[in-house]
């Protein structure tokens, strides 16, 4: 017991938190992957027969309701539901702006691709499909919609992370396929400019602060100046090593959301980090679990979806 609290602490949990209310919108164990529509105002999920009448992306509000059918295509969607990508049975995958039905293809065979801010941008990767994931080639391309690609890197066993702006990516992989470590680094489109943040056996979990000046990440297995979960600034800076392990999203450009691991298997406890004053507060616990990580913020920042270990349906709370 000694040790399972002295754990706890460690890694930033407090023992007592206030129960964070919320609600089921989505209730008989119908819909995981649960997503944000970007006006924060309903939630999105993939579902079919025999629930509902036919296979289709359907939305929910936040505050509950009826479930009705968003789009009939299974398909994937931008963030800000501009675009739906659409992979053929070959290379190629044909993008379609749902403003006007204009579309464009592209050679990504049949991977999504990952958008700027904007959705005007987009980046891709090619992978070798044979041989050890740590030793194959992985070419990756941008392209102005309506454009044609162009290869800007060649990584091996890593991929694109998101999009600092509108001509930034953040990407991770080796430089040469024998090498031990990965970089996580930073790769102007447009003038080839490159900027090594960490370097690592492998980066978990990577994920951009919204506006992109910030990434968090772990490193497990490494060595233990390596190891740990880490926030740092993207435009160069020293990272800090935060004292907690666990489930992270972010809230908003400063504020990073994170569950962490309870090893005593209690209600999941909501914290918060601040990047910003470099300082955490305990928002409450969930009164509940979250099943296998299912949990996304609200692009505004105001509320929490998860999907619950107790009953299995998506509730949502207002955050504080």
């Amino acid at each position: 017991m000694k040790k399972a609290v002295a754990l706890a602490l460690a890694l930033g949990a407090p023992a007592l938190a206030a129960t964070l209310p919320s609600k089921a919108v989505l209730s008989g164990t119908c819909c995981p992957g649960a997503v944000w529509t970007p006006d924060s105002r309903n939630l999105m999920v993939l579902d079919g027969p025999p629930a509902r009448p036919t296979t289709g992306i359907y939305q929910v509000s936040a505050n509950g309701g009826e479930v009705t059918r968003r789009f009939s295509s299974v398909a994937f969607f931008s963030p800000r539901l501009l675009w739906v990508v659409r992979p053929g049975t070959g290379d190629t995958t044909t993008l379609e702006r749902l403003a006007d039905r204009r579309r464009f293809t592209l050679p990504t065979r049949g991977a999504d691709v990952t958008w700027t801010r904007s959705e005007n941008r987009l980046a891709y990767t090619r992978s070798d499909t044979t041989g050890n994931f740590d030793r194959r080639a992985t070419r990756v391309f941008v392209a102005d919609v309506f454009g044609s690609p162009r290869q800007v890197a060649t990584l091996y066993g890593g991929g694109i992370s998101g999009w600092l702006n509108e001509t930034t990516l953040l990407l991770s992989g080796k430089s040469a396929a024998a090498a031990r470590d990965r970089d996580l680094f930073t790769l102007d489109t447009r003038t080839g400019a490159r900027r090594t943040l960490a370097s690592a056996l492998s980066f978990r979990g990577v994920s951009l602060s919204p506006d992109g000046a910030w990434v968090t990440y772990s490193v497990a297995f490494d060595s233990a100046a390596r190891n740990g979960l880490w926030v740092r600034p993207t435009a160069g800076g020293a990272a800090r090593k935060l004292n907690a392990f666990g489930s992270y999203r972010w809230r908003d450009a400063r504020r990073l959301l994170l569950i962490p691991l309870d090893p005593n298997g209690g209600p999941h406890v909501l914290r918060e980090y601040n990047v910003g004053t470099n300082a955490w507060r305990t928002l409450g616990d969930l009164g509940d679990q979250v099943r296998q990580g299912d949990w996304s913020v609200s692009p505004d920042g105001k509320k929490v979806a998860y999907l619950s270990a107790r009953d299995g349906n998506v509730r949502v709370l207002t955050l504080p």
